[in-house]
């Protein structure tokens, strides 16, 4: 029962451990460029999982090819453009990220987030 699931879901399955994992080093790590590559890891856990929850097997990409127009003969374009569009977005998070983590240790000369807000606090800001 529980054999008969598991092959056909298993980038889903995949999908979920690499979003447990970087959910856990989100919440777990206290360096900023740490808690970054966690937020990447569940980045792509949410691209692979719409990645593999678009793919229907045996159809071919949307491309209309010989003539065929059926739409049973096409896999659906949206969760493709979805993840595509996803990557984009995630490149400039990350890119804003590492910028701001650059920015706080060239005045803290730290990514301990737990020392940074301890010095913030001091500071009175």
């Amino acid at each position: 029962m529980f054999g008969s699931n598991v092959i056909p879901n298993f980038a889903e399955e995949i999908a979920m451990i690499l979003f447990g994992i970087g959910f856990a080093n989100l919440l777990f790590q206290k360096n900023l460029i740490k808690k970054i590559i966690g937020l990447n890891i569940m980045d792509t856990a949410i691209y692979l999982f719409l990645a593999s929850k678009g793919y229907i097997a045996g159809r071919a990409a949307p491309i209309v090819v010989n003539g065929v127009q059926s739409v049973e003969a096409y896999i659906n374009p949206i969760p493709s453009g979805l993840v595509l569009t996803g990557i984009v977005v995630s490149v400039s998070v990350t890119a804003l990220m590492l910028s701001l983590t650059v920015r706080l240790y060239q005045r803290y000369h730290t990514l301990d987030l737990d020392e940074i807000s301890y010095r913030l606090r001091k500071e009175g800001l």
